[in-house]
């Protein structure tokens, strides 16, 4: 886990610590719903509303996961590469904001792939996400 360019021992602890045993989680989205990340729309009727996340969860590793992203944006290529594309896509862009809730969900689905899976941390992977990435991969 600390192959991940911007990420410390400080933020495993913190992230370990809130999290507890990873062997009790099936899905990385108990994990997401557990920090209070998940969204919700609040609609009734013909009345559609905004999707926001629920902040019914773990007030600590919010703040935890979203501490943490703003160096990984400066400092991690994959994770700046992703920011970048999700506030500068052509069809619904994300606000700055919005893209950093994204980006701390796949925080959390690269870390439990890295504890639960025993995964190495690949940049070249995680960047497969951004269709122009995976278009010149797949070419090469």
């Amino acid at each position: 886990m600390l192959a991940i360019k911007g990420i410390g021992r400080d933020t495993i602890a913190g992230f370990l610590a809130e999290v507890g045993d990873i062997e009790q989680y099936r899905h990385p989205k108990q994990i997401i719903k557990l920090a209070g990340l998940n969204l919700k729309e609040n609609t009734s009727g013909k009345h559609k509303g905004q999707a926001k996340i629920t902040k019914r969860g773990r007030k600590r590793l919010r703040a935890l996961l979203f501490r943490v992203m703003m160096p990984l944006v400066a400092k991690n290529a994959a994770f700046k590469a992703l920011h970048e594309y999700y506030t500068k896509r052509p069809d619904n862009p994300l606000k700055k904001m919005q893209s950093l809730i994204a980006l701390c969900n796949k925080l959390i689905r690269v870390l439990f792939g890295i504890l639960k899976k025993g995964h190495e941390f690949n940049e070249s992977k995680m960047m497969q996400d951004i269709p122009r990435f995976a278009e010149l991969l797949k070419a090469a």
